[in-house]
């Protein structure tokens, strides 16, 4: 956390200098066994984008209880370049420092996806959700939920250090390449 403070300090006043509002963004978001948490974010997106989900919802080329937008229009200058070099997720640091998250897992999704999902997707929900994971070094945003649920299935079957060490390896290059990052 403390080596992520100049960087938090400098993101911070680009997000402010770029639109109003607050630097951070806080959502709940659903981890380990269903259990609701805060999951804390740089602030990606204009003021008020969650009220404007049901204008851009039909845009989701994703199947699925995915949500994932390209060329969201919520999404400010400033947002773009963090969601592409996830510079957006540092602060989820935090989460995991609060064990409400681990560096490796599924991500959390919000409330209103887990509620549409099917039992077997529901078992992504068995360990906690992760800052990157399977999905991360796999495609990112470009994969739909029967892809995502494939890689997180079969992370959970093998879950072990060594898995989470060749993830975390991955998620560097992955952010580097910008491929899925929207």
């Amino acid at each position: 956390m403390l080596l992520t403070a100049p960087v938090l300090l400098i993101v911070g006043l680009a997000i402010k200098l770029d639109n109003p509002g607050p630097v951070f963004f806080s959502q709940e978001r659903i981890g380990l066994n269903g259990k609701p948490f805060r999951m804390v974010k740089l602030r990606t997106m204009v003021v008020g984008a969650e009220r404007q989900v049901a204008q851009v919802l039909a845009a989701n080329p994703l199947h699925g209880p995915v949500f994932k937008i390209p060329d969201d229009p919520r999404v400010t200058r400033v947002g773009r370049l963090l969601r592409r070099w996830s510079l957006d997720e540092l602060p989820q640091l935090w989460n995991v420092l609060r064990g409400d998250m681990s560096l490796v897992g599924p991500r959390p999704e919000e409330s209103w996806v887990v509620e549409r999902y099917n039992d077997l997707q529901r078992s992504r929900l068995k360990i906690k959700p992760g800052l990157t994971g399977p999905m991360q070094v796999s495609g990112r945003g470009d994969l739909d939920m029967n892809e995502r649920l494939e890689l997180e299935l079969r992370y959970i079957r093998n879950c072990s250090i060594k898995e989470d060490l060749k993830i975390l390896i991955k998620s560097l290059p992955a952010i580097i390449s910008g491929k899925g990052a929207y």
